[in-house]
């Protein structure tokens, strides 16, 4: 298995936050979901994407023939569909003196994932932490994902999993079955509003989040709390009724922020909530004692 390789964008040390004690997040590329308000829009596609910003290009600069820019790319992003390109690309991003170039994806082996999750065992084990697959979408690449998972547990490592749910329902039980602790999104309680802002309807993704809760499975259901979509009291009612028959017992809510909306425009796509404010917390007290009062929270 270990000629396996994964689309990954990003590997993140010594998170505190995705799962108990130290961890590591590995953030797969590629998600089922294209959700207005997604925060990570480089990890939408399964492609390697190479982006250009224009603010940071110089074109006075006598830069390589080989530069992207001079073979016409224009501001925004070129995908990249042959994972045999990546060493070029690499070369194109260290010949660009004003770092302009960056490239959202990276093909990565079993083998290379594991040895690098490998060098920390010893925080992982002093904090009670461990490993947090995230995205993107890890189950949208579940072969290389369950694989993982397999070789973490012979390790005796904890494994997390950030998911939307939307998958088979083959393979998600296969998948939670090396799975300790599921934080699973749930975006909307209604299937038609959650089409409409999602792309996808939300039907797998609750049959299989009963699949999670009747296994046994530890799992921390959150909420991205957006204005507009599902901000209303009303929805707040309308969440707890579903969770609760589910038997779902703990519930994180997440106000909607704007830390990816640059990546937007570097990306060439448009961002709707654009003139959306922001949420605090303190915002949602109302909306959180209705899962209080639940007892969700």
């Amino acid at each position: 298995m270990d000629h396996l390789t994964a689309c990954i964008f990003n590997i993140q040390k010594y998170s505190i936050h995705d799962g108990p004690g130290i961890r590591t997040v590995i953030f797969f590329k590629g998600c089922p979901l294209q959700c207005l308000w997604c925060s990570n829009p480089e990890s939408q596609s399964c492609s390697l994407q190479l982006v250009l910003d224009s603010s940071k290009c110089k074109p006075h600069l006598n830069c390589p023939e080989s530069c992207p820019q001079k073979a016409s790319m224009l501001p925004g992003n070129k995908t990249i569909s042959n994972k045999n390109n990546t060493v070029k690309i690499f070369d194109y991003i260290k010949t660009c003196p004003e770092k302009a170039l960056t490239l959202y994806g990276e093909y990565q082996s079993l083998d290379y994932v594991m040895k690098d999750i490998m060098k920390d065992k010893d925080f992982y084990e002093e904090s009670q932490g461990g490993i947090t697959l995230s995205g993107g979408e890890p189950l949208l690449q579940h072969e290389f994902a369950i694989a993982l998972l397999k070789q973490l547990k012979e390790q005796g490592i904890h494994t997390a999993c950030e998911t939307t749910g939307y998958a088979s329902p083959e393979v998600f039980q296969a998948f939670i079955n090396h799975i300790d602790l599921l934080l699973f999104d749930i975006k909307h309680y209604d299937s038609q509003k959650h089409f409409d802002t999602t792309g996808v309807h939300n039907i797998k993704i609750i049959a299989n989040l009963k699949t999670a809760i009747n296994q046994g499975t530890e799992v921390i259901v959150r909420i991205p709390v957006i204005p507009t979509i599902n901000d209303r009291l009303e929805d707040a009612y309308g969440f707890c009724k579903l969770l609760k028959e589910i038997g779902v017992t703990k519930v994180n809510l997440l106000p909607f922020h704007q830390f990816g909306q640059k990546k937007y425009s570097l990306l060439n796509k448009e961002y709707k909530l654009a003139d959306v404010p922001r949420l605090h917390m303190e915002d949602l007290n109302e909306y959180k004692k209705i899962f209080i009062q639940h007892g969700l929270i």
